[in-house]
Order: structure tokens, then C-alpha cells, then sequence
């Protein structure tokens, strides 16, 4: 969000986590979101390696944990939050965490069992596992928290406004063309929509109770 801020970029495809403090904190803007297998929400899955004896965030009191970027709603204020419903703050209850700034890296690291744990994006983690079943095998999902608003597209408040609906115009309309459905397929995206801010309340939500 700060090179958006900054004005050094136009758009930008953020974390939803990433938007709500981004809208709360200089106005950024929700242009779009895209559709994936016919929703817009997403999770975030709790991990672990498959031989792991975990079965709920409960049983990794004490463990080695992974959260993927500050700035992550499902790598990090999603766990937190579970953390914190515990009675617990990340620093009480892990023997130890890290941050590994990409999803593919936590998963990573608990597939090679670097990690006891970790919080990831469902998207990223199921387009991972379904392209490569070695790597499924080496783990499983034991929590599944959410439902919450898709990763979306924003703006920079400073942005003309007829630029900003031109853009708008192009994500909406993307799908209907052979090349724009050929980009959006490589991408595992059905199509993008308007999605209102309220998709985010319970980011919002979460991030308001843990004082973020």
C-alpha cells in the first residue's frame, strides 16, 4: 500500500488486509474483485505437515509457527485474532514464529517440515496442492477460518475519476474478449466484479479488536 500512497503506482492487486488499512488510512479505492471457481471470498487455512499429530490450532501451543506478511489478512490477522480467542498472543503461545513474506514459502516450509505451522492463503494453497500431488501429500488443513472478501483491485484516491472508470470498464469487460479470457484462465480467475467495501467488515472486524 505504500507505493500507492506514495503515488508511485496507479493500481494495484492488494491483500485484503492490505485494502481495508489502506482505505481507512488515505482513502485507497476498491475498483474490483475477481471471481474464482464462482466466489469472491476466500480462507485462511491452518497447516501442517500430513504426518502431524495437530488436529486444531489448540494442539500447536508451544509449536514453531510461520505467518506469511504483516500486512496479511490470512497469513497473519486471521491467525492472530484465532491466537488471541485463546487467551494468547502470538509471542505466548508459539515457542516461536517467523515471517516468511510469501505464501508459497510458508507452505513450503511446512511441507519440508521447517515449521510446525503455518497460516496461508486457500487460493494460493489449493492451486499449489492441485498442480502438484507430491506436495499434497506432504500435508493437510487442519482449520479453515473465514469466509472473508477476496484480494481485490484498488485505486489511488488521487486518480482522475475517468481514468478510475475506464479502468473499471477494462477488469469488467475482460472476460468477454478471447484474449482477455485466455490471461484470466492463466490466472485461475473467472471474471472480475464489483464487490461493495462491506465484503470487508469482517477484516475490519478483526483487525479493530486486536487494536492493529
Amino acid at each position: 500500500i505504500f507505493i500507492i500512497r506514495g503515488n508511485r503506482v496507479d493500481v494495484a492487486f492488494v491483500c485484503s488486509l492490505a485494502y481495508v488499512k489502506g482505505k481507512d488510512e488515505f482513502g485507497m479505492e476498491l475498483l474490483v474483485a475477481p471471481q474464482i471457481d464462482g466466489q469472491t471470498t476466500y480462507y485462511s487455512y491452518l497447516i501442517v505437515p500430513s504426518a502431524s499429530n495437530a488436529r486444531s490450532l489448540q494442539d500447536l501451543r508451544g509449536a514453531s509457527f510461520a505467518f506469511t506478511d504483516p500486512i496479511s489478512n490470512s497469513g497473519y490477522l486471521a491467525p492472530a485474532y484465532q491466537v488471541s480467542l485463546l487467551g494468547e498472543t502470538p509471542a505466548s503461545f508459539f515457542s516461536r514464529y517467523i515471517f516468511t513474506y510469501s505464501h508459497d514459502n510458508s507452505i513450503m516450509a511446512v511441507a519440508e517440515k521447517l515449521i510446525d505451522g503455518a497460516a496461508v492463503d486457500s487460493l494460493i494453497y489449493d492451486q499449489l496442492v492441485n498442480d502438484n500431488a507430491e506436495l499434497a501429500a506432504k500435508l493437510k488443513v487442519i482449520a479453515r477460518w473465514g469466509p472473508y472478501g477476496i484480494p481485490p483491485v484498488v485505486v489511488s484516491p488521487a486518480l482522475d475519476s475517468r481514468l478510475k472508470q475506464e479502468l473499471r470498464d477494462f477488469f469488467l469487460a475482460l472476460h468477454t474478449s478471447d484474449k482477455g479470457a485466455e490471461i484470466l484462465a492463466n490466472l485461475a480467475i473467472d471474471r472480475f466484479l464489483i464487490i461493495s467495501d462491506d465484503a470487508y467488515s469482517s477484516i475490519r472486524e478483526m483487525k479493530a479488536k486486536l487494536g492493529w
